[in-house]
């Protein structure tokens, strides 16, 4: 079986600062789901775009996934989709990739018709695949409990996620295990390597590169290999994104309007049309 890239979601990580984190995406103008409570223990807001989303993640004090408090703050997790996360489990071995054993779990979301359980499969790589954080598959069983209309429309006209940038010392070693997973798909640009996604690239670049596009305060500079630094944002006009983040510091480089990580718990956020 091949697999298909095609992205899901991503994840920023914002530890037991939930309340804050939630203030301040909406503060960036997100509409962002009510808090959801995954049975592993973890709790959520989703910014929901047309075919994919962002995810805030976090734990309650003292309480379940403990496991996420071990990565910093910042963008953790880049999530590709999957129809059936057994033979996506099996198309991982099948490329020596090692994958974790499929998990389920489920989360309550309250609908008109009452309270239904979202639910889930996900295949998670090695958490020695990469420094930068979390690459993993998901599988949805009740895609209407998460893409839904009412959620979708946000005040800074974003639509879906454009890219990710991942900084790191040898772009190659990361590029590699890309290309493991989705023969093909990944080709050299200009101070490392880029994987397309469908509509999405993915980069993974030198510090240097990493500081040209967005800026110095872009760096991740925590003693990681690598590290997932910048995620990039379709709207639907920066017109309307510069209006949503008046009240936010920005500043405009190539095309873009930059966000930095002091706003925004941890990673860059670039808006492009």
């Amino acid at each position: 079986m091949t697999l298909w890239p095609t992205l899901d979601h991503v994840v920023v990580s914002v530890h037991d600062r939930m309340d804050e984190a939630a203030a301040a995406y909406r503060r960036l103008g997100f509409t962002l789901t009510p808090r959801g409570h995954h049975s592993l223990g973890s709790m959520n807001h989703l910014a929901i775009f047309g075919t994919d989303y962002l995810e805030l993640i976090g734990v309650t004090p003292g309480g379940g996934r403990q496991d996420l408090l071990g990565w910093p703050m910042g963008l953790n997790g880049l999530v590709w989709g999957s129809e059936d996360a057994v033979a996506t489990h099996g198309a991982l071995e099948q490329a020596g990739m090692a994958p974790l054993e499929v998990q389920s779990f489920t989360r309550p979301v309250e609908v008109a018709e009452g309270v239904r359980d979202a639910a889930f499969r996900t295949v998670r790589l090695p958490a020695g695949s990469t420094a930068a954080g979390r690459l993993y598959f998901c599988e949805h069983r009740t895609r209407d409990l998460v893409w839904r209309d009412a959620w979708r429309a946000h005040g800074n006209g974003v639509v879906g996620v454009a890219g990710a940038v991942i900084v790191a010392r040898d772009p190659g070693r990361l590029g590699g295990v890309f290309g493991q997973m989705f023969p093909g798909s990944v080709r050299p640009i200009e101070g490392g390597v880029r994987l397309a996604v469908g509509l999405t690239r993915f980069d993974v670049v030198t510090r240097a590169v990493l500081e040209a596009r967005f800026g110095a305060e872009a760096v991740v500079d925590d003693g990681r290999e690598e590290a997932m630094a910048a995620l990039v944002l379709r709207t639907m006009s920066l017109a309307v994104a510069r209006g949503a983040l008046a009240g936010v510091a920005m500043r405009e480089v190539g095309g873009q309007i930059v966000v930095g990580p002091g706003e925004t718990f941890g990673v860059t956020l670039a808006f492009e049309e």
